[in-house]
């Protein structure tokens, strides 16, 4: 009986897995399928590195080069914010709050992924944006350091779940020796924590990364989407915002409409890339 249960969990199990993998599949070659139709009147070339995004009007031009420099110009800018404050947040959590604290605050951060992004849409919209208005002088608030400063709130628990559970096992494999030896709890954490999480660190930076460049709402209602080359006080517009935008009035089997979904393409790819090259990173560090 027991061998028979096992059998046919077993293959409940397999059969969700086949099902998951031949949807993935299904979404990529649809994308293929519709993206493809572009490139007969469009070069990729033109569609990569052109200059303007002009799909409906006189001259036509079809290019997202300024939509992919502003997804990756946004998400790295939303890395470097939250990278150091994920990492401390990490130490702080570890080795300053006690295990009672700890347990208090932990599942509170961790409560900010379940966070709709609207919300921190709505907040970058009020706060974030009136802010530069009123104390910078723009004419708009909205702008790439918008978008950047609210991804960096979103990635923080990325950042912070990923090096938190290492800190603590390393944590508790050198805290008796070095409290032994005399170590002070800094001296552990610069010499010996922090060079044991390289790995961790660089898992939640990827994670986030990842969840940075596919990030839709929030950083659509804070940048300005204008499809221009970014610059870190002006106005910007990613691939994940263009399709938002434009993909409702898009005329179905239009060539704005397979542009759409090309830039689609395009963004999948860059993930993929992204994530090839910090794995290769990621397993030449030698820890």
């Amino acid at each position: 009986m027991h061998q028979k249960f096992e059998k046919i969990f077993s293959y409940i199990i397999k059969g969700l897995t086949f099902s998951s993998v031949m949807m993935l599949i299904f979404i990529i070659v649809f994308i293929i399928k519709e993206s493809v139709v572009l490139f007969e009147k469009v070069t990729i070339v033109d569609f990569l590195f052109g200059k303007g995004w002009n799909p409906l009007g006189e001259p036509l031009t079809i290019s997202i080069f300024p939509m992919i420099l502003g997804t990756i110009y946004v998400s790295l800018l939303g890395i470097l914010i939250a990278l150091p404050i994920g990492v401390g947040s990490a130490i702080f959590l570890t080795s300053v709050l006690n295990r009672k604290m700890r347990k208090i605050v932990k599942p509170t951060i961790d409560l900010l992924v379940g966070i709709p992004s609207v919300i921190y849409g709505l907040m970058g919209l009020l706060v974030i944006v009136k802010f530069f208005e009123v104390h910078f002088d723009f004419s708009s608030g909205e702008s790439v350091l918008a978008g950047g400063i609210i991804l960096s709130i979103m990635v923080l628990p990325y950042i912070i779940s990923t090096c938190d559970e290492s800190m603590i096992k390393i944590s508790e494999q050198y805290k008796i020796t070095s409290e032994g030896l005399g170590v002070s709890k800094w001296h552990m954490i610069r010499y010996l924590i922090l060079p044991a999480c390289k790995k961790s660190i660089l898992a939640g930076v990827i994670l986030a990364f990842a969840r940075a460049m596919g990030e839709t709402m929030a950083v659509m209602m804070v940048i300005g989407n204008s499809p221009v080359f970014p610059k870190i006080f002006g106005k910007a517009q990613t691939i994940p915002s263009l399709i938002a935008l434009e993909m409702g009035g898009a005329g179905v089997d239009s060539l704005h409409y397979h542009a759409l979904f090309a830039a689609g393409f395009v963004l999948m790819i860059i993930l993929f890339l992204v994530n090839m090259v910090f794995h290769y990173i990621k397993k030449s560090i030698e820890i």
